[in-house]
Formats: C-alpha cells, sequence, structure tokens
C-alpha cells in the first residue's frame, strides 16, 4: 500500500481484508455494513462534541434532550447506539444484532433517518464485527474534517471495490491460463 494513503483509507483496506477473509460477502457489498459502522463512528463523535458544549452551556434547570442537540445540527443518539457502547460489550453478547438494535434506535430517534441504515450485521459473524469495530474505533475523526474524511471513505469503497473485482478477474484468468499448460 503507497505512503500517501490516509488513516481511513487505511482502515478501510484492513476492513476489505477482513470481509475477504472472513464473511461470504462479495467485495461489492462490503460498503454496506462498512458504510454503516463509519456513520455510526461519525453520528456518535459529533454527538459526544455536542454533549460536552451543551453540558457546559446548561443552566441546570432543564433537562438536556433530543431537541437541543438537533437545534445543533446533531443527531441525537441513545446511549445504546453508542459507538462506545458497542465498542465495549459483554463477550457473551450478540453483537450483531446489538448494532441492528443501534441502528433502528438512531432511526426512531432521528425521524430522517427512518428505514435508511444498515440492519443486517448479524449475518456477519461475531469475531468479524468485533474486529471492524475495534479498526474504526481508531479512525480519526477530527472537527472539521470529519465529513470530508467519510465522503472521501465513500470514494475509497467504490475504488476498493472494483479494484478487489479486477484482481479477482484477473486471478480466475491466471487460473484458467495456467490449466491449459
Amino acid at each position: 500500500m503507497p505512503a500517501n494513503h490516509t488513516e481511513v483509507e487505511k482502515r478501510l483496506w484492513e476492513a476489505a481484508d477482513e470481509l475477504r477473509a472472513n464473511s461470504k460477502l462479495k467485495s461489492s457489498e462490503y460498503s454496506v455494513p462498512v458504510l454503516g459502522l463509519i456513520f455510526l463512528r461519525y453520528a456518535d463523535q459529533k454527538f459526544a462534541e455536542a454533549e460536552k458544549k451543551l453540558a457546559k452551556a446548561g443552566s441546570g434547570r432543564r433537562k438536556i434532550g433530543k431537541t437541543d442537540y438537533q437545534a445543533k445540527g446533531v443527531l441525537f443518539i441513545p446511549e445504546k447506539a453508542r459507538f462506545a457502547t458497542l465498542l465495549n460489550l459483554a463477550e457473551g453478547t450478540d453483537i450483531g444484532k446489538a448494532i441492528n438494535e443501534a441502528m433502528k434506535a438512531i432511526e426512531a430517534e432521528n425521524e430522517d433517518l427512518k428505514d435508511v441504515l444498515p440492519k443486517t450485521y448479524n449475518a456477519l459473524e461475531k469475531g468479524l464485527l468485533v474486529s471492524l469495530l475495534k479498526n474504526f474505533s481508531a479512525i480519526p475523526i477530527t472537527e472539521g474534517i470529519g465529513m470530508i474524511s467519510t465522503v472521501k471513505s465513500i470514494e475509497t469503497l467504490h475504488r476498493l471495490a472494483q479494484s478487489l473485482k479486477m484482481r479477482k478477474a484477473s486471478g480466475r484468468r491466471l487460473q484458467s491460463t495456467s490449466k491449459r499448460f
């Protein structure tokens, strides 16, 4: 991998390697679980930043709620949908189900997202999901570049899927050619 790849791109390649080795997904299907987790990581980070600002600005007379976050242009993320909550689930927990429930909870609190977020994580193996969560927890999402990184991630995933398709097709051609000799 060239040295000029960003940390996000590095993490995406690692995720693709994990998915290729440990799932039955086609390379063109990687984007759904990956982008869902990146979205969750980004939304959670923005929620945490808003939470700190609201706590400092609050008077203590009224409880800070969903509308306060939305007024700041931030999605409301329920505790069970927080990235850290998912990352720290007990070992015996059905992580796929927990991620699906997290996505449903975000949709329930943010009506604009109803029926938009992926909820197919239970189709992936638990170890793979743990690995993906840990991988994406290391993505640096900082003020100002978080959205740019996310958009760039989408573009990178598309290029990644195309590249993996070409590698796979190229491998098939090489195998069929070698059988002739």
